[in-house]
């Protein structure tokens, strides 16, 4: 790496962190104002709030990198041009080519360390922060093991094996313990399902009554249930394929397949992330265009302005894409690299015209 192209990969990669640290900020924002709303619910309090900011950050991070890798390279490359610097570069023997692979190797940099957060970083920071407000809005204390998620409601401790597709649970156990702490009564049923209000409808249920004289058995096809085990409680152990890494995706997809279940969503998160680092690449040479082909009196701000248009029109294009492709059930990885692929060859065609 010579001189130039280093200096080149080390402005573009200030101009980046300095871009992604400020949308962080203006993101995390946006965040603080929401999760104010739900203040003082439970024992929510500022730092719970400030914790979930945190945790949330590197999922934040993650996403906004190709953005800021775009805004970044149009602010450092377009300073270059305003100052003559790029000009000075190709008299001295830099050409086109060579600006354009001393931005794609900082474009490298940036993927790496993306990847680092998006695959090791971001999805247990996410979970931890789930669990961290749930639990904090709500009474009950949550353990999610292997056997199931455990709440506790007073006296009782409540054993959840399944939560179905529709919200409903299955194969729950509810123990109930007496003012000296032993078991009073243990009730497993095979559904619930809420009917709003505190409110569940067990089904399918055998209840035991536990004395020191004796134990009683008894069943019945349904029961209310009050409890304020809330439905968003049960949220935590719901799989999200938003914090998963690529090695838990693929691994969730062939589960399953195995099991004959529904995986499109995660199938197309998991070619979400496989794209992630060609979409950096592919905003960094959109960038090239609008800063070698632009006369210099274009100002930075103008360009700025260019990056966020762009920036935002892949974003919106991308979910909108990802959106189709979900409800007719078509191609994963077409539906992911469909809109990459499209820009790349318009950033390509916009090369070739400036270099011509």
């Amino acid at each position: 790496m010579n001189v130039l192209t280093g200096y080149i990969v080390r402005e573009i990669l200030k101009g980046s962190f300095v871009a992604v640290v400020l949308l962080l900020t203006l993101f995390n924002l946006f965040t603080f104002s929401d999760e104010l709303k739900d203040l003082g619910k439970g024992s929510y309090d500022l730092q719970d709030i400030f914790y979930y900011l945190a945790l949330t950050s590197p999922t934040v991070f993650y996403e906004l990198m190709p953005a800021s890798a775009l805004l970044g390279s149009l602010f450092i490359l377009g300073a270059m041009g305003n100052n003559r610097e790029l000009i000075a570069m190709r008299a001295a023997g830099l050409s086109v080519l060579g600006i354009i692979r001393a931005v794609m190797v900082a474009g490298a940099i940036l993927v790496a360390i993306s990847i680092l957060v998006g695959e090791f970083i971001a999805p247990v920071a996410e979970r931890t922060a789930r669990v961290i407000k749930v639990t904090a809005q709500n009474e009950q204390v949550v353990m999610n093991v292997k056997y199931g998620l455990w709440l506790r409601e007073g006296k009782k401790f409540i054993n959840v094996r399944k939560i179905q597709d529709d919200g409903s649970l299955a194969d729950i156990n509810i123990y109930e313990l007496d003012d000296q702490r032993r078991l009073r009564y243990s009730t497993h049923a095979e559904k619930a399902s809420f009917q709003g209000d505190q409110q569940w409808k067990l089904e399918q249920i055998r209840r035991s009554d536990i004395s020191l004289q004796q134990m009683a058995a008894s069943s019945q096809p349904e029961q209310m249930w009050q409890s304020t085990v809330a439905p968003d409680l049960l949220e935590i152990v719901v799989v999200n394929p938003n914090n998963l890494s690529m090695y838990d995706l693929a691994m969730y997809i062939d589960f399953l397949k195995d099991n004959h279940q529904k995986s499109h969503d995660f199938e197309l998160a998991f070619w979400g992330r496989v794209v992630n680092p060609l979409v950096v690449f592919v905003m960094l040479l959109v960038s090239a265009p609008f800063v070698i082909g632009v006369k210099r009196g274009v100002n930075v701000g103008a360009r700025m302005m260019i990056g966020v248009v762009i920036g935002m029109s892949f974003n919106i294009i991308d979910k909108i894409v990802g959106h189709i492709g979900l409800i007719y059930d078509l191609n994963p990885p077409l539906m992911a690299f469909m809109p990459s692929l499209t820009v790349l060859v318009l950033a390509l065609f916009a090369l070739n015209r400036v270099q011509a």
